[in-house]
């Protein structure tokens, strides 16, 4: 197991008004140079049904899906030791400095992709910044207990809080 680097740079723009962030990019992430990568990862077509929109393909579409929508997404982590794409391997993480996000864009509320990403941020982020995210059910394949139909219920709020003003 060797130190990875976070290699995606986070996605976001002076509209962002809710922040999305996951733990660490998978393997497959890593490799295609943009998030959730990974064919059985949910995350696109979570979004795509909230949003009653077709299912972003290309990195671009997805950069472009985010922005339309308000949605900045990044990773509680900076760098790391894992194996692989598994967040139950994760030892000696670091944690991306969220005010890269938060000194630019008027973000409204904070998401976290899954208990990993929770339990980091809860432990190393929301202590400087005072700021609380709400937890959301995973959306990698790991958690096959969530169907796609109660993963978009569950995550509906993003929707509801990038749009309230």
């Amino acid at each position: 197991m060797s130190l990875l680097i976070h290699p995606i740079a986070p996605v976001f723009d002076v509209h962002s008004r809710v922040l999305i962030l996951g733990s660490f990019p998978s393997a497959k992430s890593r490799e295609m140079g943009f998030y959730y990568g990974h064919p059985q990862n949910r995350f696109w077509k979570v979004l795509a049904l909230l949003y009653d929109a077709p299912v972003p393909q290309t990195v671009e579409e997805r950069r472009a899906f985010l922005l339309h929508h308000g949605i900045a997404l990044w990773d509680v982590i900076a760098r790391c030791e894992i194996t692989g794409s598994s967040d139950a391997s994760i030892k000696n993480a670091e944690v991306n400095d969220l005010r890269e996000i938060l000194e630019h864009a008027p973000i409204r509320a904070v998401f976290v992709n899954g208990r990993k990403a929770e339990a980091l941020y809860r432990r190393h982020i929301a202590p400087k910044l005072q700021a609380e995210a709400v937890c959301l059910p995973s959306t990698s394949p790991a958690n096959a207990a969530w169907s796609l139909e109660r993963l978009a219920d569950a995550w509906r709020i993003v929707r509801l809080r990038a749009e309230t003003i």
